[in-house]
């Protein structure tokens, strides 16, 4: 048997030497992060039940009111049904996003026609034909479906809009880690945060126009205005670079990790891409709107197949993030102030 000169005592010195109490915290951190990111998806994803999906319902005026009151009530409120005036006005308000399907009866038979937008999802469309076909059929009715604004042939289930966001956000805070891995997570001083704020301005305007033209061209997987979605994702990479920035201002290195919670651990699965907001549970509902990654996808969709309809408040939203991280790691970067001369 061999046995260590020094014993246990030496062992634990080793240990504490290999891993010092800082890398055993961060550790603990990418624990938690990791642990995070396994509820936050499984929580989101497990059981999608639809909830206060917006359906328009166009019907003769006299069993109008009766038909929304009778959709309104269905078990577990799939739906949020609403009366529209006729299926143009219906299409019209499916195409600026105020409703993610219509219901139009046809009174003179007995099968009626459900107005969809796969572009804003496939399975928010066919959560939406579930619901309605198993109400018809309770009423004797069958049901055809038109899609109004179908995703392209390359967008498989309407995905791709996510998966771009996705991609622009993993740059932008990959970007701020490696500026703070290479120079420091907070910057000497403010003229540096400015050159760093500089450097993910100029990355993210090269990410945007490289990801659009991949997306759109190149794959040909996603339609729309390549000047609209090169300005989105520039928009989108900055916002989430200049957010990891202010983090690292306040708390470092482990900025990173609140970034990496912030938008992948919560963003991701509330962004409404495998599932819309109708299909998420309460909790991811509420916050994906207000988060880069959601704001960003529903703005890729709306440039795609909504002619750029309803894209003022997930600008916003983007515009907010951008302003506010790039505040924060600049004020952080003038209050910390320099060190030494060789911070300047």
């Amino acid at each position: 048997m061999v046995c260590t000169p020094g014993g246990p005592s030496r062992l634990l010195q080793e240990a504490r030497q290999a891993v010092t109490g800082r890398a055993a915290l961060l550790v603990i951190g990418t624990l938690v992060l990791q642990l995070g990111f396994i509820a936050s998806y499984i929580g989101a994803f497990h059981h999608p039940v639809p909830k206060d999906i917006s359906l328009g319902v166009v019907a003769p005026r006299q069993i109008s009111g009766q038909l929304v009151d009778k959709l309104r009530g269905l078990p577990g409120g799939p739906l949020d049904p609403r009366p529209v005036r006729d299926a143009p006005e219906a299409r019209r308000q499916i195409g600026e996003r105020d409703l993610d399907a219509a219901l139009v009866v046809d009174p003179r038979g007995t099968t009626d026609t459900l107005l969809t937008a796969g572009g804003a999802g496939a399975s928010l469309a066919q959560a939406a034909e579930a619901v309605v076909t198993r109400a018809e059929k309770a009423e004797g009715r069958t049901l055809r479906v038109i899609d109004t604004a179908p995703a392209a042939s390359g967008d498989a289930r309407g995905l791709t809009s996510f998966y771009l966001v996705v991609g622009w956000c993993v740059g932008g805070y990959l970007c701020a880690a490696i500026l703070a891995i290479s120079a420091g997570a907070r910057p000497a001083n403010l003229h540096r945060a400015v050159i760093r704020l500089g450097a993910i301005a100029c990355y993210a305007v090269c990410a945007g126009l490289l990801g659009a033209v991949i997306a759109g061209p190149v794959l040909d997987a996603l339609p729309g205005s390549l000047a609209a979605l090169w300005g989105l994702g520039a928009l989108v990479v900055f916002a989430v670079g200049a957010l990891t920035l202010a983090l690292q201002g306040l708390a470092g290195v482990v900025g990173i990790g609140l970034a990496i919670g912030l938008v992948v651990v919560l963003g991701n699965p509330s962004a409404g891409g495998a599932y819309p907001y109708p299909l998420l549970p309460p909790f991811w509902r509420a916050i994906g709107p207000a988060l880069p990654p959601g704001a960003g996808t529903w703005s890729a969709r709306s440039v795609a197949y909504f002619d750029g309809n309803a894209l003022t408040g997930p600008l916003l939203v983007l515009s907010a993030w951008a302003v506010a991280g790039a505040v924060v790691a600049l004020v952080c970067a003038a209050v910390r102030g320099p060190r030494s001369p060789a911070d300047w």
